[in-house]
């Protein structure tokens, strides 16, 4: 599931609704970028179902009813839920759980189910850790085992040519993919053909499979067969992973191409090829069905086309393994600005696009939980057992979200919203508890890393929160630190800018500069840099400042949680705060924490050391800032949580 993969669309100020390219070229654009998960679910999807733990008798009853099961899901949860209802739920039109939270947030005022709200956010956005873990290695290795219906005995190269694609991907990040970004979308375009095709060929030779259109053989697939069929579920919902990212994804293409790619190209691409599965089984005699279907994704291509297929499979799922990647960023950098994780290293790979950056940190992690995926689990089948339980997972709570935002933002009678609601809560909530049957066989992978991320993120929260309280209290009122400073201090000339989190009171490096060197500069700024809940401020409400006399400034820059905190950017907006800032006279100065813990702490001792250990870890303010390096002064003090 790729969360907000890098695009090659500009990000204007307002969120993302204009767009300078025309209505098709975006909608080609996002081809490349957007679809490449779920476009690469049919390499797997359909032959878990079969092949996976419900062990379904190959028959052309239960092939209806599995494609059956396929179509409707596809219909339900990624074109009705996601493409036609939840992209209307933009946040200055951006989207995703944390988008979606921040817009809940705004409307809900101080409600008092606000903090549930965002704690479902957040819960979300970790299990998305785990499912980006899962999807580039199931990804490739399903495709790079197309090798063995070429040749059996090239078993033995599957898992060290997938791992060579892998660590190329993760090594290529650091470069950046705008050069190779150019070729998503042909190669994409070609693969979606290629597989419609294969796909229509079996259709036209087996049309019979098409009464799977009729819901009637999903029903009577559950009639039958009650128990199989619900844990066929855990596998027919491989066919929608990747749904979520096209939700994720409308900032960069916009809604209305990215409705016109799916209904226009993907979906019918994707059916045709299902159907095609589906009607290349049932037309076999029950034997060869049953060895076709260990791998039918490949075996819809004639021999000699086996070869070319696996190869363009693979580059399928490199591309999609590489929006992955990219939304493991670009979530990442929202979660950092939102206040959700500490400051890491942040790199834009692109002069002109700023949504293509590049995170160490996050990279290398991911690199090293793939490698330790693959050499633990194998095979693409046992890795199934893993996926898909954090993308059932996170599609629940977009639904419990959804329910929300039809009461709070868009104002809709309860009694509308609960039958339209509750119809999803069935449809997710079955998918949801049939995957949870995999737990034991891989399925707890995702969730510890969901549980792991959800500690991560909400202790660095709680953790910040408390800081600023503790810090708040002890805080002095800076018209009295004014009044009593401006005769007690030697001026000297220049600027000083004290970077503070809070719009109040006197920071700690303000206060030990002046204990310790007994001067303050002709132009002292107190500095808060403000994240808002929507993706992108206006320029003109960028910059505000407070003139409190004799050469004292209170000021604050906002940013939206999509763009780059470039504060000296920032400050060349500022004239008017004492006149224009020449970076070669201005110093930043900077407060380093160090925890003490308290007699009363705020949260567990053990919970403290995390948070402690985070801290210690983050990136400098200097870097995230983008500070000029020889012109900034760190200055140390202790805090009690």
């Amino acid at each position: 599931m790729s969360d907000t993969a890098a695009a090659p669309a500009h990000h204007p100020p307002e969120g993302g609704k204009s767009h300078s390219a025309s209505k098709t070229a975006l909608a080609v654009g996002a081809i490349g970028i957007v679809f490449g998960d779920i476009g690469t679910s049919p390499l797997y999807a359909f032959r878990e179902t079969f092949a996976g733990t419900a062990n379904i008798a190959i028959d052309r009853m239960h092939v209806l009813g599995v494609v059956s099961l396929i179509f409707w899901s596809m219909l339900l949860v990624v074109a009705i839920q996601y493409v036609t209802i939840l992209m209307r739920a933009d946040n200055k039109g951006q989207g995703g759980s944390l988008a979606l939270v921040a817009l809940l947030s705004r409307h809900m005022g101080q409600s008092k189910y606000k903090w549930l709200v965002l704690l479902l956010g957040v819960f979300a956005t970790s299990l998305f850790y785990g499912d980006s873990m899962i999807t580039p290695a199931i990804s490739v290795l399903s495709a790079v085992e197309g090798l063995t219906v070429v040749d059996p005995g090239l078993q033995q190269f599957v898992i060290p040519i997938a791992l060579g694609l892998l660590v190329f991907l993760f090594m290529l990040q650091a470069r950046g993919t705008a050069k190779v970004g150019a070729l998503f979308a042909p190669v994409m375009i070609v693969y979606f053909t290629v597989i419609a095709g294969l796909g229509g060929w079996q259709i036209l030779q087996n049309p019979d499979i098409l009464w799977a259109l009729n819901p009637y053989y999903a029903v009577m697939f559950f009639v039958s067969d009650g128990v199989v069929a619900f844990l066929a579920l855990g596998a027919v919902v491989l066919a929608v992973t990747g749904s979520e990212a096209l939700y994720s994804d409308m900032g960069h293409f916009g809604r209305g191409p990215m409705r016109l790619s799916w209904f226009g190209f993907v979906m019918p691409c994707l059916l045709l090829n299902y159907f095609g599965q589906g009607a290349m089984i049932a037309g076999l005699p029950a034997e060869e069905a049953a060895v076709v279907v260990q791998n039918p994704f490949f075996l819809l291509a004639s021999e000699e086309w086996r070869l070319p297929l696996v190869f363009l499979a693979t580059v399928a799922t490199f591309i999609a393994s590489q929006a992955v990647i990219s939304g493991a960023f670009s979530i990442t950098q929202q979660a950092i600005q939102m206040g959700y994780i500490p400051r890491l290293n942040i790199r834009h790979t692109s002069e002109t696009e700023g949504g293509q950056i590049y995170i160490p940190a996050v990279n290398w992690a991911l690199m090293v939980a793939v490698i330790i995926l693959v050499l633990t689990f194998q095979n693409s089948s046992n890795l199934a057992a893993a996926y898909g339980i954090a993308v059932t997972g996170a599609v629940t709570i977009d639904t419990l979200l959804m329910a929300v935002l039809f009461v709070s933002v868009w104002k809709w009678k309860w009694w509308y919203a609960a039958p339209v609601v509750l119809v999803f809560l069935i449809v997710d909530g079955a998918y949801f508890t049939a995957n949870l049957t995999k737990v034991p066989q891989g399925g707890w992978f995702p969730l510890a890393v969901g549980f792991i991320a959800f500690l991560l993120l909400t202790t660095w929260a709680r953790g910040r929160k408390l800081m600023r309280e503790r810090m708040s209290e002890v805080a002095l009122p800076m018209e009295i630190f004014a009044k009593s400073a401006k005769n007690s201090a030697l001026r000297v000339p220049g600027t000083a800018i004290f970077m503070a989190s809070s719009t109040a009171g006197v920071p700690s490096a303000l206060l030990h500069n002046i204990k310790h060197n007994k001067v303050l500069h002709e132009r002292v700024v107190i500095l808060t840099v403000e994240i808002a809940d929507v993706p992108y401020v206006d320029p003109t409400e960028r910059c505000d400042f407070t003139d409190m006399g004799d050469g004292f400034y209170r000021a604050i820059l906002r940013y939206g949680f999509m763009e780059e905190t470039d504060v000296p950017t920032g400050l060349k907006h500022m004239e008017r705060c004492g006149g224009e800032f020449d970076m070669m006279h201005t110093s930043f100065f900077l407060s380093r924490q160090t925890l003490l813990a308290s007699d009363k702490p705020g949260m567990p001792i053990w919970r403290e050391k995390i948070f402690a250990w985070m801290l210690r870890n983050s990136a400098s303010a200097m870097d995230f800032f983008n500070l000029p390096t020889n012109r900034v002064v760190e200055l140390g003090s202790q805090v009690e949580i």
